[in-house]
């Protein structure tokens, strides 16, 4: 369970970092479906970590940025 849980966190960190990355160096739009689906990818993996560590606040936020994503992929369709 332990390496499970590192690496679904190590997974969701990587894509969230990639997705800034990917921005910050204008390689994608921030408006980009590429962009929010890495957006949405990661926090879909640090909502699981979070949830099986019983860590509320960042289960908070991981639900709103992947929230935030949804509705930019919609928005954008």
């Amino acid at each position: 369970m332990n390496f499970f849980l590192q690496s679904v966190g190590w997974l969701g960190t990587t894509l969230v970092v990639l997705g800034y990355f990917l921005v910050s160096s204008n390689r994608v739009k921030g408006t980009s479906k590429v962009y929010q689906f890495i957006n949405l990818s990661g926090a879909l993996f640090l909502g699981i970590h979070m949830t099986l560590l019983q860590t509320w606040p960042g289960l908070t936020l991981q639900i709103v940025w992947g929230t935030i994503a949804i509705f930019s992929l919609l928005r954008h369709r």
